[in-house]
């Protein structure tokens, strides 16, 4: 929830102009920013008010959502490619496994 006497407000508009370039270097068209207010992004939601009939957000609220969109670099380390002989190698021992508790 966005704390409206700590955090910096700023318009949705002011926002688009905060977020940097993405597909074909466009920046994010305002019906975007209030899909992620209304809808979220994998069950997360910008933190927005309305106040007066205008929708705002904060800097503080666009940090929160992209460190919750943010995966760990520790959960997301890519796979090591593994050999040919090695791969078959653990094939092999992983039918082993399977032959000897009575599946496969």
């Amino acid at each position: 929830m966005i704390d409206v006497n700590t955090e910096q407000l700023i318009s949705l508009s002011e926002a688009l102009r905060i977020l940097p370039p993405g597909r074909r270097n466009k920046r994010p068209h305002l019906s975007t920013i209030l899909r992620w207010i209304w809808h979220g992004v994998d069950g997360v939601k910008l933190e927005a008010c309305r106040i007066g009939g205008r929708w705002l957000t904060s800097k503080q609220a666009l940090q929160r959502f992209s460190e919750a969109l943010t995966p760990d670099a520790a959960d997301t380390a890519p796979a090591v490619p593994r050999a040919p002989a090695t791969r078959q190698r653990e094939s092999d021992r992983a039918g082993r496994a399977l032959d000897k508790v009575g599946i496969g």
